[in-house]
């Protein structure tokens, strides 16, 4: 007998299996990755080392307004670690500097205080001006051009008018822009409603180079990156976490190369391969990131990789925060034919994305594949809504898929995180 941990909101679930059932635990090799340096320790080390750039004292220098794009409450980035050099060495050269932490939400709810001090301390709350950027506040949006797919890029004012732009962050694989940071504190972050709809319209989702690990010719990622250039992102410190979330890496400096180091060694690390399997538990790495099922689909992108046509995902959420939002949550609940649905998101052009689309464009993509059992604190009800079957344990859902299956020896595959890694097979 097997036991494997599963991070499952701010706890673990423990899932027992059969040496004979279980052909594989997929896991990147960052958990085996070790640093003597602690967190703070990286962070300062890559301020002074910076890739492709002058280091930020340099660029802080004699600049009036100052502004540090911090990632929301649904990222797992340790701003208590990042956001302290950052303003010690700016202001170890400019203490007159007005600084701003813009808060990038995307389409995002707006972080709540008590979000904003678990996230930056009590000190930074207090005393630091914080804006939390609102993607429909059209007073605090500026045209900056058309991005490369036609869309227009609208991004906050507050950035725009910045004569120093910087951004914290953290590099995961990311289900359809290859990976996160970087370029993306900038579009979605700071973007407005309507340029986060064309960057996400469905005909990029549908691109086989949207995909996690990939940046080569991805047309969300040409989008990103032309508007972090293009509102003049000057410099990022981005982390890698481990699934403690601890940080094991860290990079500075250039948007662009300074995001390709980090990305360069995610992918040293988290490629994994792997046969097909009836059944393939997985889950979205835990507090914060499995909030919600909006979230959680990322996870799934990992099992809809690794499981058979016409298999059983098993997918562990806590999802204490709901549905992740109406409009996700009626695209897929709305129509009873999943093929349907799919069908009229397809026909959409770039220009006629609604709120939330990708996320229902991908659910229901693996939905096509595989059967997806939902263990979650969610009333059941709302996990049949969509399209899911409900589970409140994983022995309930192992023994649901292989009833499902009509196989009791089925195989299974179990990723104790399926955002950390890059499944090929």
């Amino acid at each position: 007998m097997t036991q494997i941990s599963f991070p499952y909101g701010k706890k673990k679930l423990i899932g027992s299996f059969k040496d004979n059932e279980l052909i594989g635990v997929l896991e990147s090799g960052i958990n085996n990755y070790k640093t003597e340096l602690s967190g703070e320790e990286l962070v300062k080390e890559a301020l002074k080392n910076p890739v492709g750039s002058e280091s930020l004292s340099l660029l802080a220098k004699d600049k009036k307004n100052i502004v540090i794009i911090a990632s929301d409450h649904t990222r797992p980035v340790p701003s208590k670690i990042i956001i302290p050099p950052l303003l010690e060495e700016i202001r170890s050269v400019n203490k007159t500097a007005k600084i701003t932490i813009l808060i990038a939400t995307g389409c995002h709810r707006g972080t709540t205080k008590e979000e904003l001090i678990d996230k930056f301390g009590e000190d930074i709350v207090k005393n630091e001006n914080i804006y939390i950027h609102d993607c429909d506040e059209r007073e605090k949006l500026v045209n900056i051009g058309k991005l490369p797919s036609g869309g227009e890029c609208e991004i906050n004012k507050i950035a725009i008018d910045a004569d120093l732009l910087i951004a914290e962050g953290f590099i995961e694989p990311h289900f359809f822009a290859g990976f996160s940071g970087g370029r993306k504190s900038v579009l979605p972050g700071i973007a407005g409603r309507n340029t986060v709809l064309s960057n996400h319209c469905s005909e990029f989702i549908n691109n086989e180079n949207a995909r996690t690990g990939k940046l080569e010719n991805n047309p969300v990622h040409k989008d990103m990156l032309w508007a972090a250039k293009t509102a003049k992102l000057r410099f990022i410190v981005n982390v890698v976490l481990n699934a403690e979330k601890e940080v094991l890496f860290a990079t500075a400096g250039e948007p662009e190369a300074a995001h390709k180091k980090g990305t360069d060694f995610l992918s040293s690390l988290c490629g994994v391969n792997t046969e097909a399997a009836d059944i393939v538990i997985s889950t979205n790495g835990g507090y914060p990131l499995d909030q919600n099922i909006y979230q959680a689909v990322k996870g799934m992108t990992a099992a809809e990789a690794a499981v058979k046509k016409g298999g059983v995902i098993i997918m562990l959420a806590a999802s204490s925060d709901g549905t992740g939002g109406e409009h996700f949550y009626h695209q897929v609940a709305d129509e009873k034919d999943i093929a349907k649905s799919m069908a009229d998101i397809l026909k959409r052009g770039r220009n006629e994305t609604i709120p939330d689309q990708w996320e229902a464009q991908i659910l229901l993509r693996i939905l096509m594949k595989a059967t997806v059992i939902y263990v979650s604190e969610l009333p059941d009800s709302l996990i049949e809504a969509m399209h899911m079957i409900p589970s409140c344990s994983i022995d309930d859902a192992l023994i649901k898929a292989k009833q499902i299956l009509n196989n009791e020896s089925a195989k299974i595959i179990a990723i104790p995180d399926g955002v950390s890694v890059i499944v090929k097979n």
